[in-house]
């Protein structure tokens, strides 16, 4: 299941508690950094290096394709992209529950 899909289960079953929804981690993206790296064997790693508005920031595991002939910029991108989103939703999660003890106390 992907975040949208996620995200819409989660509407359609009404759950409304505090949570880190796709729309806060996406507002919470001020930049998105690729960095690409050819190997001495020509196999290409692209990571993603996400930065939050508050200046953190978070890369996930490269893409890489296990043949140089299937290298796609595009698509390697996107997986770079999507793998540094799950590193920031954990980060985002951990700030909320932070916020919410603080609001305990």
């Amino acid at each position: 299941m992907n975040d949208q899909a996620i995200e819409q289960a989660v509407q359609a079953k009404g759950l409304n508690a505090p949570r880190v929804s796709l729309t806060d981690l996406e507002a919470n993206i001020a930049d998105t950094e690729i960095v690409k790296h050819v190997s001495k064997s020509g196999q290409v790693l692209r990571w993603a290096v996400l930065t939050t508005r508050s200046g953190f920031s978070v890369a996930g595991k490269p893409s890489c394709s296990a043949s140089s002939a299937n290298d796609n910029q595009e698509i390697g991108e996107k997986i770079a992209i999507d793998n540094a989103r799950q590193e920031l939703w954990p980060l985002m999660g951990y700030a909320l529950k932070e916020r919410m003890a603080s609001s305990d106390a």
